[in-house]
């Protein structure tokens, strides 16, 4: 008996193939775990890396050596700017101070300084004559009109005019008067909150930096901080209590207590022109309404100044530019300064609020 033959099935050769998409590659090598090293450091960190110590007499003359070559530059490009014919020459040969209907004038030449929006002349109160005489030596300084186009260069003059802009806001009258002064208190009102001198760090550590006398930054902040705010609830803010924003280990800021921002608007809306203008720029200065107030306060010529009342002189630009920068001095002290960083902003800062004193200051009150 014959078996049956079994014919082979055949396949479709579309179907025969593998596809593509359906192969798969399959890999031998052995997987592996990250062999992780374990942590064996233990103890305190690491002394930090000390500051290569610079010869105080090579900083000095590179810095001399620095000025002159600025100035020979000057002298080039002004002499440039004089054979091309150029509007940037400058155009006055002597700068001074003149006594003119009531009031401070700064005369280039013959012409009076005028603001350089309204065209007005600038007119200083007779009780500021520090202040005519530097605005004056801003203007002697200038080697060329070009230069006084340039506001970082001319920091007085353009307080000056904020100052008189505020004056003439304030005269206006009607639904548009002291627009201005509202925006300044809006503005500085913002940093009571976030007050620099009222931001502490947390409690030092056992490792954390300390100072020759045993402080911590905490410390160091604290002291800075009390001074301030107990002078002002004595003589400015009377009858309120300004707490720390950050205080420990919290990363939010707390507002203060109800009545205290009412107070202290309330006195910045009572600020004259020059008063009002001179606590802006020191607010943006040194991000500190505490501060700023205390310099106003203390070294107005105003109604709000405190110069009857305590000697003056007690927190002047190097307390203030100090109370201010604290957490940078403590840095650059453990760490090392950065050169022509550190030291331009600390310069700037002092610039800003030496303006503001002889912008609030005069002889119109006795001083202790």
């Amino acid at each position: 008996m014959k078996l049956p033959v079994k014919m082979p099935t055949r396949i479709p050769l579309r179907l025969a193939l593998p596809r593509p998409q359906l192969l798969r590659p399959l890999h031998q090598s052995i997987v592996r775990a990250a062999n992780v090293a374990p942590v064996v450091g233990t103890g305190p960190p690491p002394d930090p890396p000390t500051p290569a110590v610079r010869n105080a007499h090579e900083r000095v003359e590179r810095r001399k050596k620095h000025a002159e070559l600025l100035r020979a530059a000057r002298q080039v490009q002004s002499a440039q700017d004089g054979k091309s014919g150029g509007a940037a020459v400058r155009f006055w040969r002597e700068v001074r101070v003149q006594e003119a209907d009531g009031a401070f004038q700064v005369h280039l030449d013959s012409r009076p300084l005028r603001h350089p929006n309204t065209k007005a002349v600038i007119r200083l109160p007779l009780s500021k004559p520090d202040l005519a005489s530097a605005l004056a030596l801003e203007w002697d300084v200038l080697t060329s009109a070009q230069q006084a186009a340039k506001q970082h260069l001319i920091p007085l003059t353009s307080l000056v005019c904020r100052a008189l802009d505020v004056l003439d806001d304030d005269a206006a009258g009607g639904p548009e008067a002291a627009k201005i002064r509202a925006s300044v208190t809006n503005t500085v009102l913002r940093y009571l909150d976030t007050d620099s001198l009222l931001c502490w760090a947390p409690p030092a550590g056992p490792h954390d930096r300390r100072n020759d006398a045993g402080e911590s930054l905490r410390d160091v902040q604290k002291t800075a901080a009390e001074e301030t705010v107990g002078y002002l609830t004595t003589h400015v803010w009377p009858g309120i209590t300004i707490e720390p924003v950050m205080d420990g280990h919290s990363i939010m800021p707390k507002k203060q207590s109800d009545g205290v921002r009412e107070m202290v608007q309330g006195w910045v809306m009572g600020l004259d022109a020059w008063e009002i203008a001179g606590l802006e720029r020191a607010v943006l200065a040194g991000k500190s309404l505490v501060a700023a107030a205390r310099i106003v306060a203390e070294w107005s010529e105003g109604p709000v100044g405190t110069g009857r009342a305590v000697p003056v002189g007690g927190f002047g630009v190097e307390h203030a530019s100090k109370a201010t920068s604290l957490e940078v001095d403590w840095q650059a002290e453990q760490w090392g300064e950065v050169e022509d960083t550190h030291d331009v902003n600390q310069e700037d800062l002092r610039r800003q609020l030496g303006s503001v004193v002889l912008l609030v200051s005069g002889t119109g009150k006795q001083r202790c």
